[in-house]
């Protein structure tokens, strides 16, 4: 009894077109998987991270001290890096405040917020086009070494007078393999894209949030600060 081919025996005997997709198509799935692994770990320390921060901000501590401690350690992940550059330009603004008015300090504090916020995003967007093409390509890659080995399994059909199922079943399926391998690159890159784009758009409002609570801050601290000048004087 003859034994049954096996999956590798296929993809070995396929024609050079088709191990040329199957190729194309493990390669875009190993950096695939590699994006995914990466990126999931970007993001599970940029929320720890965020969490971490928003414990200390909310527990009272003062903005100065708070400032001198990130900056020192020079984090620049979460909403740690946007506090530091918010808050180093709403300092120097302010010591060299003399006829500057309070909407000009808070406009430079929320615009430096908004810079180190756009890096971020740029950092945690990194390579899910990839992601997005190897889901949205795969099959269709695959879909083409199908057509390819099953037009090249015809077409040695030509060249016999009796043909059999026993004759086109080797072809088709090898041709068929191409199909299968660009659907395994394509799913678990869409199912990865759709949830890291999730999580980013996750972490650009809890960052835009953020912005705007310590720029109401920053202002009432503005406000008190004038108002005590003023009662000094």
């Amino acid at each position: 009894m003859q034994a049954e081919p096996s999956l590798w025996s296929f993809i070995v005997n396929a024609g050079p077109v088709v191990k040329t997709v199957l190729c194309i198509l493990f390669l875009a799935s190993i950096t695939s998987w590699t994006i995914i692994i990466q990126r999931v770990l970007l993001f599970k320390n940029y929320f720890a991270a965020a969490e971490k921060f928003e414990q200390n901000f909310w527990s009272g501590s003062d903005l100065n001290k708070m400032y001198q401690h990130f900056s020192q350690q020079n984090l620049s992940l979460g909403l740690t890096g946007i506090f530091c550059a918010g808050y180093k330009e709403f300092r120097r603004l302010v010591d060299n405040s003399r006829g500057v008015h309070i909407d000009t300090i808070i406009d430079g504090a929320r615009r430096s917020m908004r810079i180190a916020h756009a890096r971020q995003i740029a950092r945690l967007e990194q390579h899910l086009s990839f992601l997005a093409t190897v889901g949205s390509i795969s099959p269709y890659v695959g879909l083409f070494g199908t057509v390819w080995g099953i037009m090249t399994s015809f077409r040695a059909l030509g060249s016999v007078q009796q043909a059999s199922i026993a004759m086109v079943a080797p072809g088709i399926s090898e041709a068929l393999i191409a199909t299968a391998v660009g659907l395994f690159a394509a799913i678990p890159a869409v199912i990865a894209y759709n949830r890291l784009s999730q999580n980013l758009e996750r972490s650009i409002q809890q960052s835009e949030i953020f912005q705007e609570e310590l720029t109401s801050i920053l202002q009432r601290n503005l406000l008190v600060k004038e108002s005590s000048s003023h009662a000094a004087v």
